[in-house]
């Protein structure tokens, strides 16, 4: 497996990923009509514009290949969204194709992360996730911590949002 930084090329495969990891991580949280309708087109319109913009807003996006070369995830991080006094580093979004979770690529591409947050000098991070996605037992295994939680009303649904924090990811970077 490869991590690597996103290339303009790579965008089409990160926002199928995209799309087809919602549909199995949010599949029972978020609206089956909702997930049905998600577009590959859409998505990858949106991560041209986040890519196009990313260097003004020091966002950063790494991808993993697998051993043929297909993107199989990514992560997208840089400056916390807030202005939160605490967490000046924010994992804003990291997905992994299914069939590929559970084999150490979120936690390689979350190391990433927080390896760019301290090449500029940020030591902490945090991320926001649905309370009812599994992916919170991943982030406690990091070392993540909650430390906030909000109502929102997306997709057709109230859900609950935490965020999961680090103080100092040093030991993320260092975490075999």
């Amino acid at each position: 497996m490869i991590i690597r930084e996103i290339i303009y090329n790579d965008v089409p495969a990160i926002a199928r990923v995209h799309v087809d990891t919602w549909r199995t991580a949010y599949r029972g949280i978020i609206s089956n009509e909702y997930l049905a309708g998600l577009s590959y087109k859409k998505r990858e319109n949106g991560w041209y514009q986040i890519l196009n913009t990313a260097s003004e807003n020091r966002d950063f996006i790494y991808v993993a290949e697998n051993q043929s070369g297909e993107i199989i995830g990514f992560a997208n991080g840089g400056l916390e969204r807030s202005g939160d006094s605490i967490y000046k580093g924010e994992l804003k979004a990291i997905y992994i194709l299914e069939d590929s979770q559970r084999k150490g690529i979120g936690r390689r591409l979350v190391q990433t992360v927080a390896l760019k947050l301290s090449q500029e000098n940020i030591n902490s991070m945090l991320v926001w996730v649905l309370a009812d996605n599994s992916a919170c037992r991943f982030y406690e295994k990091l070392g993540g911590e909650k430390v906030y939680s909000k109502q929102l009303e997306r997709w057709g649904a109230m859900l609950t949002e935490v965020a999961y924090g680090w103080t100092d990811t040093t030991a993320i970077i260092k975490r075999s």
